[in-house]
């Protein structure tokens, strides 16, 4: 295979080359980007010193028709525009940005201030969450891969809600992340001096995110109403946790759930459920496609509480993008993936 990278030289972009350039089944990994034509990747990012020779190209749209797969890791705004004029060719697009993820415009153009793809684009996106929408994403050809606090959320809250096993209207999100989720360009509120030892929450009640969230779950219940999700910046580079907190419809123990989360997700290589009474940390999901979840019911209340950890920069982006172009091609789901942790 020979595939290209759209924003190669963002964190998304430059994840998506090492986990692509170890992949048994790519033969050429291009790098595009509108901003650094010809300079070196290494140049870009010194740690490839000696591991790659590539240079960055002009991005160029019928070369790129023409790869077997193109990733556009791109903010937000750029991809409703690249990608009709990919579609007529041969590549499959898997687009990690959030422009193709909402199915309704108007909530598209309200959350992200912007204008929406064209509407029959967004009819050709399949929702890349990889453990719950395999059957789909393998016959498609343009995957709109999930954000990386919908993909910890989503994979906490699929087992009760599917199962209708929680009041659809009490769910509440509690979500940290480090710094990397902003991306690469500085800004203030990633400056060293103003989050070391810090502890802030941002976007309240306006995170972007949240109508992704609320889309999926009305897909899985129709009487899913608005959550509550908070979203919190920690002073570390990697990782997301997610803590989810809703109400039960009847009485269920930990024990019960527990097994329900590991029927669930008996096929799913890259969930794993933690022993009962053990709590996942990001630092035990470093570096991997991994989402680790625990759950704990509490009788006292009736409520339950499950705790859902990422690397926001592999299973929230380019690790998904590539489980989902392994479901695409035919691969097997973990190839170019099973690395272990890295810890600590």
């Amino acid at each position: 295979m020979n595939v290209g990278i759209v924003g190669s030289t963002g964190y998304g972009g430059v994840e998506l080359h090492r986990l692509l350039s170890n992949h048994p089944a790519v033969d050429e990994c291009i790098l595009y980007s509108s901003s650094l034509k010809g300079d070196s990747y290494a140049g870009q990012y010194p740690h490839l010193t000696g591991l790659t020779s590539g240079r960055i190209r002009e991005i160029q749209i019928d070369e790129m028709k023409e790869l077997d797969a193109v990733f556009l890791a791109v903010p937000a705004g750029i991809s409703k525009e690249m990608t009709p004029k990919l579609l007529d060719g041969k590549a499959k697009v898997i687009d990690l940005s959030g422009d193709l993820r909402l199915e309704d415009p108007k909530e598209y153009e309200d959350w992200y201030k912007g204008g929406a793809a064209d509407p029959a684009v967004l009819k050709e996106a399949v929702y890349g969450l990889t453990e719950c929408n395999q059957g789909a994403i393998k016959e498609a050809d343009l995957i709109a891969n999930p954000g990386c606090f919908p993909t910890a959320s989503l994979l906490a809250l699929a087992p009760l809600i599917q199962n209708k096993l929680i009041k659809p209207d009490s769910i509440i999100i509690d979500a940290k992340t480090g710094l990397s989720g902003a991306g690469r360009k500085p800004s203030l509120s990633g400056h060293f001096s103003e989050t070391q030892e810090n502890l802030r929450i941002y976007k309240v009640h306006e995170h972007q995110h949240t109508p992704e969230i609320e889309q999926q779950l009305k897909r899985w219940d129709a009487d899913t109403g608005p959550i509550t999700f908070s979203t919190h910046l920690i002073p570390m580079t990697r990782g997301i946790m997610a803590t989810v907190y809703c109400d039960l419809q009847k009485e269920k123990t930990t024990g019960e759930l527990h097994e329900e989360y590991l029927r669930f997700y008996s096929g799913s290589p890259f969930v794993r459920i933690r022993p009962i009474g053990e709590y996942p940390g990001t630092k035990e999901v470093f570096g991997t496609n991994f989402c680790d979840i625990a759950i704990k019911a509490d009788s006292r209340t009736g409520r339950v509480t499950i705790v859902s950890v990422i690397d926001n920069l592999i299973k929230g982006a380019a690790g998904q993008a590539v489980q989902n172009m392994n479901l695409l091609f035919g691969h097997e789901e973990t190839a170019g993936l099973h690395y272990y942790p890295i810890y600590p």
